[in-house]
């Protein structure tokens, strides 16, 4: 059976495996790269490194793993749904199997980005709360904050004091805001994952094509996870301005003198004046560490056809 041949059910299995294995991964050093974003003013951490010890000495090793579960959760759909998007996208714009159109395949990749934010929004929101509630605290220790802030969570209206949960930060955003709390950043989500999209896919498509076998019409797994690994770096590192924009504006709880932002024009503009150019840049490093790893993994997956396996163990 062919790449483009695969079912639908096989291909959100791929998907569905690689976001699962991809994640638990890479997920502290994501941690990381949104708590180095969201760093205004008062520096805390120096750079990834420092801020995962910082992070291991405070919180402990699975203070690392805050927000693990709602990603692990909500990965299997939003990866499936990408890979598999942009897998039929492709042979839905791509009539001639043989000769590759750049602009074609830049479309589906469009596509496949406009489809994934259903899932990727509602997932990054939360997430986000919870990996910089541990940034939140260290930062609100100084003497002009009050203790008990730093386990506090509030939506603007409604507050409470429990330690920040994926199910309590979910519950008041439904309360307070409607469905449209849970979608807050959906401009800022689809202006980073459609132009990450379009620069991935194709160029993901034409490495791995490099390596095909002639005899199989597929790579070898090592070809399509360098292939993911570099097409993936190159796209975050390309969008990580984006990123950060995105970082900001979903971040609820913001420490004491932090900027709030009204959208992605407002944001752009006052990390320009008060952070400089360079700001728009923070956590690209941890970005590429872990989008290629975890895009490697994913296309490693897909390609070797692990849902086809599945589906003819059961049949």
């Amino acid at each position: 059976m062919s790449k483009q041949d695969l079912n639908v059910t096989a291909k959100l299995i791929n998907g569905g495996v690689a976001g699962l294995v991809g994640v638990t991964c890479v997920f502290p050093i994501d941690l990381a790269k949104t708590r180095l974003q969201n760093q205004q003013g008062n520096t805390i951490y120096k750079g990834m490194m420092d801020c995962l010890l910082k992070t291991a000495r405070a919180e402990g090793f699975l203070g690392m793993y805050r927000g693990a579960a709602v990603n692990l959760t909500l990965v299997t759909p939003e990866k499936a749904i990408k890979l598999a998007a942009n897998d039929y996208f492709r042979q839905l714009l791509m009539k001639d199997r043989v000769q590759q159109n750049l602009k074609l395949e830049m479309l589906a990749g469009c596509g496949a980005g406009m489809c994934q934010v259903v899932v990727t929004c509602p997932m990054e929101m939360l997430k986000i709360q919870l990996q910089d509630a541990g940034r939140l605290a260290a930062h609100q220790q100084g003497p002009a904050s009050a203790p008990s802030s730093s386990r506090s969570y509030t939506t603007g209206s409604a507050s409470t004091h429990k330690r920040p949960s994926a199910t309590l930060i979910a519950w008041e955003l439904l309360r307070t805001q409607g469905l449209a709390g849970l979608y807050k950043g959906l401009g800022a989500t689809l202006f980073r994952d459609i132009p990450f999209s379009i620069i991935y896919f194709p160029l993901f498509a034409n490495l791995n094509n490099l390596g095909l076998n002639e005899l199989t019409g597929k790579a070898s797994f090592a070809h399509s996870f360098v292939a993911g690994c570099v097409a993936g770096s190159v796209a975050a590192v390309a969008v990580t301005p984006l990123d950060v924009l995105k970082t900001r504006i979903q971040t609820l709880k913001k420490g004491v003198g932090e900027e709030v932002y009204s959208g992605i024009t407002d944001c752009a503009r006052k990390i320009w004046i008060q952070e400089g150019p360079s700001a728009f840049m923070k956590g690209a490093g941890c970005r590429a560490l872990v989008i290629a790893p975890l895009f490697g993994i994913a296309q490693g997956v897909y390609f070797i056809g692990i849902g086809e396996h599945i589906l003819k163990f059961f049949e």
